[in-house]
């Protein structure tokens, strides 16, 4: 079983305008709504390859209330931990074009007896799983600890790890040593302090990641794929260029798919690839959506792949 922990959900609001604008009205064409977080968005698509997985996340609030419902919706195996503040409610709204803005809430403290509670749920399913995987932010004021402290804990359990996460929490849990670190160019450059303008540059980061602790670091670079690092691994996949779609969630498709191959038995360089190709057909739709197994595999024929 692959346990995914998302301790600051979300509703996820999605508007589709005619165009985005300043100071002129704007119009929206549709509307969506969908149970959020990084490792929700990770559950969904293992949940879609058909992998066994169940997420692990905080409920509060009526915003709380709806999340719940929608995870019943989308029939997502789920254990909701009731915590005093209220769910986050993010909005998304995409133009005809593809051009996005993205308004996120930050969330709402955590109690001491809260992330008690939170820790004893992952302790007792960590037993029955292969995987735990710790998706995104921590709500404020959370320790920076956390995460080393679960990382730590399912390593006793002999379970895998994914860290996805930013900031302090990224630098912390990096430390703890997790199988799978995937931070995204906007974080590994706050994490290292610089910019990292072309190829040359994310190796040297990604590579710079790797010594801080992890297995294997998958950097990815949006619309220009990804750079792979393990102990013996430098790859570069770049991918087709995607016309329309959205990019919202591609990045979390693509830290899920490499999390079910390397759960399926493949090397590191295979699942990296078939992470680029699942988020390439990801950020091609509206709305979060890895396609089936037939569809990556596909895609995965078009991306290009170099060792560097």
């Amino acid at each position: 079983m692959i346990l995914t922990l998302t301790l600051n959900p979300a509703v996820d609001v999605s508007l589709t305008t005619d165009r985005i604008i300043y100071d002129d009205r704007t119009y929206i064409t549709s509307e969506s709504y969908q149970p959020g977080g990084k490792g929700i968005n990770v559950a969904r698509t293992l949940q879609g390859y058909g992998a066994e997985v169940e997420a692990i996340a905080t409920q509060g609030g009526p915003m709380g209330e709806r999340f719940a419902r929608l995870l019943e919706q989308v029939g997502l195996a789920a254990t909701l931990i009731p915590v005093r503040g209220e769910t986050r409610r993010n909005v998304a709204v995409i133009d005809e074009e593809g051009l996005t803005l993205k308004l996120d809430q930050r969330g709402a403290p955590l109690t001491a007896e809260e992330l008690g509670r939170i820790e004893a749920v992952v302790a007792e399913k960590l037993p029955r799983a292969r995987w735990l995987t710790l998706n995104g932010s921590i709500p404020p004021g959370t320790p920076q600890d956390l995460y080393p402290r679960l990382i730590r804990l399912a390593q006793e359990h002999g379970v895998r790890t994914l860290l996805d996460t930013s900031g302090p929490a990224l630098e912390s849990g990096l430390a703890a040593r997790p199988t799978l670190a995937k931070p995204n160019r906007p974080e590994a450059e706050r994490l290292l302090g610089r910019t990292l303008f072309g190829e040359s540059d994310a190796l040297e980061g990604a590579l710079e990641i790797l010594a801080m602790g992890p297995e294997h670091v998958a950097l990815s670079l949006g619309g220009q794929g990804a750079v792979g690092v393990s102990g013996r691994d430098r790859l570069r996949a770049t991918p087709p260029v995607v016309q329309n779609g959205s990019p919202i969630g591609a990045g979390d498709v693509m830290a899920a798919t490499i999390v079910w191959k390397l759960w399926q038995g493949e090397e590191f360089a295979e699942a990296f690839v078939w992470g680029v190709a699942a988020a390439t057909v990801a950020a091609g739709r509206p709305g979060l959506g890895a396609g089936d197994p037939a569809e990556v595999a596909s895609m995965r024929k078009k991306i290009q792949v170099r060792e560097l």
